[in-house]
Formats: C-alpha cells, sequence, structure tokens
C-alpha cells in the first residue's frame, strides 16, 4: 500500500494559530491523518490508572468524536474498562509520524448511551460480534484452544438471527477539559497550543506553549 504525500501546503492545513475550535482543528487533522497514515489512522494511546494508583497505556480505535467528547469501545470488564468505570478519567495520545504531529487528550470518561452503543454494535463484522462474547477480555487464558472453544459456543449459539451487544461491552466517552497539538518544526521549535477548561460547561481557553 502506499501513502499519500502531502505538500508543505498541505502540511500547514489546520494551522492553529488563529482557531479557538479546538474540535474542528481535530477533525482537519484527522482528515489529513486519514490520507496519509498507512493503517489505522484513529489509533489512539489511551492512558488510564488502577486502584493502586499506577498508570496503564494500551492503543484502542477512535469510533467517532463531536464537541462532546471522544468516543471508542471496549469490555467493560476488562482492567481497561474496570478502571475507567472507578476513576472517570483518562488521556489519550494521538500520533500521526507521517504528518509529525500529535494530540494530547485528558478528561472526564462516561459510558455512551445504550441506544448509541447499540447503533455502533450493529455496524461491526459478525465475527467481532461473536468475539465480544467469547473473550473474557484482560483475564487469564489457559490455552489458545480454549478461546476457540468459546467462539464455536457462541458461534452455534447464534447461528442465526441479529446477535445482541453483550451488557459487558459498550462504549466510553471521554469530554476533554485539556486538549493539546503539537506540530514538529526545525530545530525542535515546535509548536505546541494548549486548549484548556476547567470542566465540559465552560468555554476553551488557548495557550501557546515553549516546545
Amino acid at each position: 500500500m502506499t501513502t499519500t504525500k502531502l505538500s508543505p501546503e498541505e502540511l500547514t492545513k489546520g494551522d492553529f494559530t488563529e482557531t479557538s475550535k479546538p474540535f474542528e482543528l481535530f477533525g482537519e487533522w484527522l482528515e489529513d491523518a486519514q490520507g496519509a497514515e498507512i493503517n489505522d489512522p484513529n489509533a489512539v494511546a489511551l492512558s488510564t490508572v488502577d486502584e493502586d494508583g499506577l498508570p496503564n497505556v494500551r492503543m484502542v480505535l477512535l469510533k467517532g468524536f463531536d464537541e462532546a467528547g471522544f468516543v471508542f469501545y471496549t469490555n467493560l470488564e476488562s482492567a481497561k474498562g474496570r478502571e475507567l468505570l472507578s476513576s472517570g478519567k483518562a488521556a489519550m495520545c494521538f500520533h500521526w509520524k507521517s504528518l509529525r504531529r500529535q494530540v494530547r487528550v485528558r478528561g472526564l470518561v462516561t459510558p455512551v448511551s445504550a441506544e448509541e452503543a447499540d447503533a455502533y454494535y450493529s455496524t461491526r463484522p459478525r465475527g467481532s460480534r461473536i468475539g465480544a462474547w467469547a473473550s473474557k477480555q484482560s483475564r487469564p487464558l489457559e490455552s489458545r484452544f480454549a478461546l476457540e472453544k468459546e467462539v464455536a459456543r457462541y458461534t452455534a449459539r447464534f447461528a442465526v438471527g441479529e446477535i445482541p451487544r453483550p451488557e459487558h461491552w459498550s462504549g466510553m466517552r471521554l469530554a476533554p477539559v485539556s486538549i493539546e497539538f503539537w506540530h514538529d518544526r526545525p530545530f525542535r521549535l515546535h509548536d505546541r497550543i494548549v486548549f484548556q477548561r476547567r470542566d465540559v460547561s465552560n468555554a476553551w481557553t488557548k495557550q501557546r506553549l515553549y516546545p
């Protein structure tokens, strides 16, 4: 697969020196990434903390965003799901190496509605819907055969008709209180702009940071 090379003019699309709308700028940068990244331009590192305050980080896929926040999906009984539900806080980091750009997000996390989760779940491939039932995510697995056995069991159970969404599988929405945009510049004199607000009901403020 070949990547699309952006011109210098295209690389400055979404320049953040004038904008006061972080979600609009993020949308422009994500659109650029979709034309430049080979795999998963919507991949993002998600950071949480466990009950001892020890951080965890892993890659997830962003499945949607708007002014309300950034949405991803998970098994709520996994380590990730338990940590999100326990603390109600998380951070994200998007890194698009081909564009030399990064976006960091911090904020509060809440579950999406059942209706929203059902709507997204229905768009997933049938095998992925089976997998949501078969996998006891993050818990010990005695062998690969044991997982395949569970997949076979649920494949037989849902041999015909629709596959309902498991109650333990749903989406989470990160409502940001901070969004930082980073753009590589020569000699490590990078551009950094952070948008912040006290809570989701407040207006954004914008601040340029030293690189």
